[in-house]
């Protein structure tokens, strides 16, 4: 009996501790909360935007036209001072002769110069560690290579870049530690001639040289009596010269015959020549055409033969055009 009071007292204990250790573990306070803020940077500067490097901005988007009653795409096109042709491609236009009122036109190449729309080239800040190191970006080494090959290379490879007049001259304030000059700059060196040459002018493919307005040398287009002179109020875009049918009509200055034929109202058998990229002139009521659609013309070449087509009496309508805007004839020709 003596036992069995001893090991129930015992069991009891037991119970009353384990009872005292599961209190104290539910009153046991929560674990504080603690907010935890974003490391402060070790430059305090904001990173700067990426930077648009000169000559790679945007290219912006050409003007347009909406198309009225009554336009053509010849005549949208002289007033413009283009070629119909472009004007017809950039717009994806197969028919020539069909555009719609209210279609809206590009008046140039859809991706700005030459039709080609490039991204703008940028630069980033460079990389910021949180020790304070300035470390430039580093490209990703190539993987083509075999590093276990015998011939591998492990120096950068020399890359080589044009030769300019700022590339020399960077060239030569380096020349003082030769041991720091980065392989495009020995590149360069290797490349670079005895003497610096004057930089060539810049050309662009597939437009027309500028040329300055007195050195186009105008010259009349043909002879014979004015009867009608230029006039922005009443509207007489050119002049009328009066003659002989048959009588021949030269180009007034060089360029490219960018129209011939019939397609404008009230011009009769009509010639466009496009002389640089600001001026046009314009050749009308001829009885013959004697030059093609792209055709180079010499200044002075015949190029028609006088007539009445689309008109009252034999003449030749003459007009010059700057940037598509008709201007006086007689402020660009020489003295009768």
């Amino acid at each position: 009996m003596i036992y069995r009071a001893r090991s129930c007292f015992a069991s009891f204990g037991v119970a009353l501790v384990a009872a005292a250790l599961l209190a104290g573990c539910m009153t046991r306070p929560p674990a504080p909360v603690i907010e935890r803020v974003p490391f402060p940077s070790t430059t305090g500067q904001v990173p700067p935007p990426p930077e648009v490097l000169p000559g790679h901005e945007p290219v912006p988007a050409p003007p347009t036209y909406t198309v009225k009653r009554g336009d053509t795409l010849y005549q949208i096109a002289l007033d413009h001072g283009l070629d119909y042709r472009e004007l017809a491609a950039w717009n994806n236009i197969e028919n020539v002769n069909v555009i719609r009122v209210g279609q809206v036109l590009l008046l140039g190449p859809p991706g700005g110069q030459g039709g080609v729309a490039t991204a703008p080239l940028v630069t980033t800040a460079p990389v910021t560690p949180s020790g304070g190191e300035v470390r430039p970006a580093v490209a990703a080494p190539s993987t083509s290579g075999r590093p276990n090959s015998p011939t591998f290379k492990t120096e950068p490879r020399a890359a080589k870049v044009p030769y300019s007049e700022q590339a020399f001259a960077q060239l030569q304030q380096q020349s003082a530690a030769p041991s720091a000059v980065a392989p495009e700059a020995r590149a360069i060196a290797s490349a670079a001639p005895a003497t610096m040459p004057a930089s060539p002018p810049r050309t662009e493919s597939g437009r027309v040289p500028e040329i300055d307005d007195d050195n186009l040398g105008w010259i009349w287009p043909a002879t014979g009596k004015i009867v009608a002179g230029f006039s922005e109020s009443a509207n007489l875009k050119g002049i009328d010269i009066a003659g002989k049918a048959g009588q021949p009509i030269v180009a007034s200055a060089a360029g490219k015959v960018v129209y011939a034929g019939t397609g404008l109202r009230g011009y009769g058998k009509l010639i466009i020549v496009k002389h640089n990229n600001a001026f046009l002139s314009a050749y009308a009521h001829n009885r013959e055409i004697a030059v093609k659609e792209g055709q180079q013309v010499a200044k002075g070449q015949k190029i028609a033969e006088m007539g009445d087509t689309d008109a009252d009496q034999v003449k030749l309508h003459f007009e010059i055009r700057r940037l598509g805007k008709p201007v006086d004839p007689a402020k660009f020709l020489p003295p009768a």
